[in-house]
């Protein structure tokens, strides 16, 4: 039971960090129809950025580390405000109203740009992330189960980190007039601005909390991790969580994060160790294909009614 435990809080602590990913997709396909297929991409950049900001700053400056951190977060976050208006004022905002492929293949262009720019700003090597995350094990419930069960400290404070952004969010749409702006221009783009809501600010916004939290995610991926351009492939994983949860839910994202989390280790550790191993790889996308055949609007996705 302690070893089941053990396999189930891993599974729930990796499962909140593909939510987080997830939650950038979620974000944007909301306001503005988008399937973002950049979100990889501005993981790594935001992670780059943070990992050289980090660096250059007591080089530049003369800061201490706890300092050189903050400052590396705040530049590495407006520095993704400015690419969420590049993108809306370059790309966005020359492709309202055009056909979902062609939407798609942008944000495959803005993908390749990232990648490519982000390795000639800041380099190509492999880049740390250090925060300051505890990297020793702990051990719970020793009185309860021999042993007790082994949980490593940083995977749950990074968790607890992915939570606590998770729920600001769902704060933020839920009681803010920009949040319910978001919420607006997500139901209906024509009606939210036929009563004066700036459809391309409200894009910049969204694009730019999407790259907040491409930002944290980053942060968190890079100090598990390193940063490197591998990095950009987390998203991969974060595409059935999306898809599972629904593309307009928030709730979703999240919920379907913990269940491809745990689904992974526990099908990894129970049935993997006897037919070879490799399920976790490939769980959450067969999974997700079962579930589309039942449901192909995700759990909690809207179910779309054309009317002729």
């Amino acid at each position: 039971m302690g070893f089941f435990l053990e396999t189930l809080i891993g599974g729930l602590m990796t499962g909140m960090l593909y939510s987080l990913v997830a939650l950038g997709f979620v974000l944007i396909f909301k306001a503005s129809g988008v399937f973002n297929f950049a979100q990889g991409a501005m993981v790594l950049f935001a992670a780059l950025a943070m990992a050289r900001f980090s660096e250059w700053a007591p080089e530049l400056l003369g800061t201490g580390k706890v300092l050189s951190n903050v400052l590396a977060f705040v530049g590495a976050a407006l520095l993704m405000v400015v690419v969420a208006w590049l993108v809306e004022r370059l790309v966005l905002g020359k492709l309202v109203n055009q056909e979902g492929i062609t939407l798609l293949m942008a944000t495959l262009g803005i993908t390749y740009f990232l990648d490519g720019f982000g390795q000639t700003l800041f380099g190509s090597d492999i880049y740390k992330i250090d925060i300051g995350l505890p990297k020793d094990p702990m051990f719970l419930l020793e009185g309860m189960f021999q042993g007790g069960i082994l949980v490593n400290k940083e995977d749950l404070y990074a968790a607890a980190m992915a939570a606590s952004l998770v729920i600001l969010l769902s704060l933020f749409f839920r009681y803010t007039a920009t949040g319910r702006a978001l919420r607006a221009v997500a139901d209906d783009h024509q009606a939210a601005q036929s009563i004066g809501i700036p459809l391309k600010r409200i894009w910049v916004i969204v694009w730019s909390v999407a790259g907040f939290t491409a930002l944290v995610a980053g942060i968190i991926w890079g100090s598990k991790l390193g940063v490197q351009f591998s990095l950009s492939l987390v998203a991969l994983k974060a595409l059935p969580v999306v898809i599972l949860g629904g593309l307009t839910s928030v709730p979703g994202a999240i919920i379907g994060g913990l269940i491809i989390g745990v689904g992974e280790k526990l099908s990894e550790v129970y049935i993997g160790s006897k037919i070879g191993g490799g399920i976790e790889i490939w769980f959450g996308y067969v999974l997700v294909l079962f579930v589309l055949l039942v449901r192909p609007q995700g759990l909690f996705g809207e179910k779309i009614i054309d009317r002729v």
